[in-house]
């Protein structure tokens, strides 16, 4: 059963690939903003995990974050959530991120609990009408 009050931590360093240049969200060689929200979202999706029926898992369904400090190539981010509501399928979490120096993020994180199986089933579906659409458009040229 999931429950308001479970934490979760992760680490990550900071590298090229995680940079706002290599991103395209800026031109600098910085810890990049929506790395920092993908640290996040798996921070807060990994903590309830092990706490979900197998079979489920959970999507994001928004973020609210602040990205208050600059980080470099070579820094240390440790993420840490906090699972603070529980409505139904709804999960709402508090995050917040530091580096070496002190606190470089935070926000309030919300998660959805699905069922994988049925959730890919609506993903394929799209797939298909992308699919035939794309099949339209190629007979029309």
């Amino acid at each position: 059963m999931i429950a308001v009050g479970i934490k979760g931590k992760k680490t990550t360093i900071v590298t090229e690939e995680y940079t706002a240049e290599h991103l395209l969200s800026g031109l600098l060689p910085v810890f990049a903003t929506p790395a920092l929200v993908a640290l996040m979202e798996y921070t807060c999706s990994d903590s309830v995990q092990p706490e979900l029926d197998e079979g489920f898992g959970t999507v994001g369904s928004s973020i609210d974050c602040k990205h208050l400090s600059p980080s470099p190539i070579g820094s240390t981010i440790t993420c840490e959530s906090e699972l603070i509501e529980v409505d139904k399928r709804r999960l709402v979490f508090r995050v917040c991120a530091r580096d070496d120096h002190g606190e470089i993020g935070s926000g309030i994180h919300e998660r959805f609990i699905i069922d994988n199986a049925k959730f890919m089933l609506k993903v394929n579906e799209k797939k298909l009408l992308l699919e035939q659409a794309e099949g339209a458009n190629e007979a029309q040229n």
